[in-house]
């Protein structure tokens, strides 16, 4: 892969969680790979004042307790390159100053005006951060059209965090908003389920595979299933959460970028504009669901108490009579050639049984039942299933039918696992790290499109608007913690003559 450029990692919010303990763990483990370049600054930016020292002394413990490694010369090596800027972003009068910071490093460090900006901050400050870069003109529009040698021209790039707006008109919004600043090739929308081995590794599953790709689609295959289960409540997101839900938390951001990765055409070629050219087909393909579908399409809850935990809905932060779902079960449907009457299944809660992300493929069963009559461990032959496991484990089961050895004629279940971690013997990076190096060598192959984000809440608003408001009657406390959620949730897949995989 390309070296990326000489560059400055701008964090916006540098202050917050996500900075210490993911993105500089992250970049200290790129720094180990070797994958980052030789002239590289980060500049945190938030509003509390502090010396560069200072901020690396507090970011050191994060690291030791978050990188895969720790080598204490290691970081003080790496931690040379960490800057700290005092700065509200949302407020103009910084913005010289943190110009003159910025051209420093180029002067200095020769990173040669390239800055990626990262926002990690609260989703009502994307919009103003944004405005304020454009007025210190910190982007320089349309250079990709000049003569310079591309060599030698800087390039301004933006990786924005979810939530991405609130719902489809929001989204919209700040679509625009970023579009009059930067171009669409330097926003990058970030995903970090998209970092992860297991789901980039369903491009090589599906197109690399002749065994997989001609029984891809709706002739053999039953329904899909991406669920993304914890065992954990809200915690301290409460007054967060109690504004999202699960849905827009979970299903339209992460569980829709899986999906376009499973429901995806071939794309021409590995390119990043080839993969996201077929992964926005796949999301414009879903149907839309019709309101009087949208009942008996979605099955939403709320954790309850026991003698352990608390209720949902007892939370502090959480309004009175809240109808906010800790879980949501939804179905789509794809209107295409490859995945007509094939249904996709979305599941996430808080407080569940077990913590995994997974995707499940249920083929159909034998076209002909030779087999009738036939002792069979589980009672049925059933049609093979393959499970790719996403987190915590990073794997991938398939199901297939057996003899018995040693009796008369019995079948029996069995199934080949393939553990990435023990069959390559690497231990998987932070998520985020190949994600910010994607973003400095410009590649969006795993960042979503603006058409990608807008048909992601598309699909999602029939569960959020009035048409849920049957969904959400009776929803405080209606599963107990440690279950896999309301038992209407099994009921709608019962309706349909199948089941969640719970295994």
């Amino acid at each position: 892969m390309r070296k990326p450029d000489p560059c400055v990692l701008v964090i916006f919010g540098a202050s917050g969680d996500l900075t210490k303990r993911k993105l500089i763990p992250a970049l200290y483990e790129m720094r180990e790979t070797g994958a980052l370049p030789t002239e590289f600054k980060v500049l945190g930016v938030s509003r509390r004042a502090k010396t560069d020292a200072v901020w690396r002394d507090e970011l050191a413990s994060s690291v030791k307790e978050h990188a895969k490694r720790w080598d204490e010369a290691r970081w003080r090596e790496f931690s040379q390159c960490i800057h700290y800027f005092a700065g509200d972003a949302a407020d103009g009068a910084p913005y010289g100053a943190l110009k003159e910071r910025l051209a420093r490093f180029d002067s200095e460090s020769g990173t040669r005006g390239n800055r990626l900006f990262y926002l990690s901050v609260a989703p009502e400050l994307y919009e103003p951060i944004v405005g304020q870069i454009e007025r210190a003109e910190l982007v320089t529009e349309g250079m990709r059209w000049c003569s310079i040698n591309p060599k030698e021209r800087s390039w301004q790039r933006i990786i924005i965090e979810k939530p991405f707006g609130h719902d489809e008109s929001s989204a919209a919004s700040l679509n625009r908003t970023l579009g009059r600043v930067f171009e669409e090739e330097a926003i990058y929308r970030i995903d970090h389920y998209l970092g992860k081995e297991v789901v980039q590794a369903m491009l090589v599953l599906r197109f690399a595979n002749t065994m997989f790709e001609p029984i891809w689609n709706h002739r053999y295959i039953d329904h899909v299933q991406i669920s993304a289960s914890e065992t954990v409540g809200v915690g301290l997101r409460t007054a967060f959460f109690d504004q999202t839900g699960a849905i827009r938390d979970m299903i339209q951001s992460h569980l829709l970028q899986i999906f376009a990765f499973v429901a995806m055409e071939p794309p021409t070629t590995i390119s990043a504009d080839d993969i996201r050219a077929e992964k926005i087909k796949a999301v414009k393909a879903i149907r839309a669901t019709t309101a009087a579908d949208a009942a008996t399409h979605a099955v939403l809850g709320q954790y309850s108490g026991n003698a352990a935990l608390g209720a949902y809905i007892d939370h502090e932060g959480v309004a009175r009579g809240s109808t906010t779902e800790t879980y949501a079960a939804i179905k789509l449907h794809v209107d295409n050639w490859r995945w007509a009457g094939t249904p996709f299944y979305f599941r996430t809660g808080k407080r569940l049984a077990m913590k995994r992300t997974e995707i499940v493929v249920q083929f159909k069963p034998p076209a002909a039942n030779l087999f009738a009559g036939i002792p069979h461990a589980s009672g049925v032959v059933d049609g093979n299933r393959l499970v790719i496991e996403i987190a915590p484990a990073e794997r991938t089961r398939l199901r297939f039918e057996s003899k018995v050895p040693g009796t008369p004629l019995s079948i029996a279940s069995i199934e080949m696992q393939a553990d990435f971690d023990k069959e390559f013997g690497v231990e998987p990076l932070e998520a985020y790290g190949p994600l910010l190096v994607d973003a400095m060598r410009g590649d969006q192959s795993l960042y979503k499109h603006r058409v990608e984000v807008e048909g992601g809440w598309s699909a999602v608003m029939p569960f959020l608007g009035p048409a849920s408001s049957a969904a959400r009657a009776g929803i405080a406390s209606n599963y107990a913690p440690g279950s896999w959620g309301p038992a209407a949730s099994d009921a709608m897949m019962a309706r349909d003559g199948r089941a969640w995989h719970n295994e």
